[in-house]
């Protein structure tokens, strides 16, 4: 990094059990065991509130997990690739994911994955416990999200949304992509128990949440708690987009 050009400062702002906005200028390396090469940033984790984990990766060529990862018996997890080409194996079966693409592990099962190309890749990983419900189950699910289309996203022509794990009961969890057009927003402001990680892939955006409007933009992360207002407004000349996570299909543990 080497000697700054000006005061510190930083956009980041935490506000454990409530909300949180990490911006990339503040990320640090966190040495994980089974990762090898790779640059790991921790931006969501119970020690902030949060009832998972999610991770930034950049992983060298040749970088990637030297044993499974996430393997536990109650952890799930989900791998996405922001950037680059990746062999990723999930319970025995292997895939080359690029720019877009997506596996998702059940319960017990954990990920593998290999930066296989010539430059850096960059990834999201995201783990969390897994709620069982009888009669059903999660399984492993691959995509790529540049193979979907958008949906209009409640009744709104500017703003898009993307599905990318099935909505049957076996999944407590799921993944979405939501995209505003320059000046789409919210239809209102939102106030709910499901908990969201959200990673901005494109443009810039105007973002309330508890009790303030801030400015966020591309390689930002943001963690909303249980029943944080949050809404956004797209700005600027191009989709502003985010990949989040959301708990879903579930009642709420007493």
């Amino acid at each position: 990094m080497g000697y700054p050009n000006d005061l510190l400062s930083t956009r980041a702002v935490v506000k454990p059990g409530l909300w949180a906005v990490i911006s990339k200028d503040g990320l640090v390396n966190n040495v994980i065991p089974c990762i090898k090469n790779c640059r790991v940033s921790i931006v969501a984790s119970p020690k902030m509130g949060a009832s998972f984990v999610q991770y930034v990766v950049e992983a060298q060529p040749d970088g990637g997990t030297s044993e499974i990862w996430a393997s536990e018996e109650n952890i799930e997890a989900f791998i996405y690739v922001i950037s680059g080409n990746v062999t990723v194996n999930i319970g025995g079966e292997e895939k080359l994911l690029t720019d877009g693409g997506y596996g998702f592990s059940p319960a017990g099962t954990g990920i593998g994955f290999k930066n296989i190309g010539a430059e850096k890749a960059k990834l999201l990983l995201y783990k969390q416990i897994y709620i069982p419900l009888k009669c059903t189950s999660a399984y492993t699910c691959w995509g790529n999200v540049n193979e979907m289309e958008y949906r209009i996203y409640d009744d709104m022509e500017n703003v898009f949304i993307k599905d990318l794990l099935p909505t049957e009961l076996g999944f407590d969890m799921n993944m979405h992509i939501l995209a505003f057009a320059p000046g789409g927003c919210h239809p209102i402001v939102k106030t709910h128990v499901q908990e969201h990680g959200a990673y901005i892939l494109s443009g810039e955006g105007m973002y309330f949440m508890d009790d303030r409007w801030l400015g966020i933009k591309k390689d930002d992360f943001m963690w909303f708690g249980p029943y944080v207002a949050q809404c956004a407004y797209g700005v600027g000349r191009e989709l502003f987009a985010y990949i989040y996570s959301k708990d879903c299909n579930r009642d709420v543990i007493m």
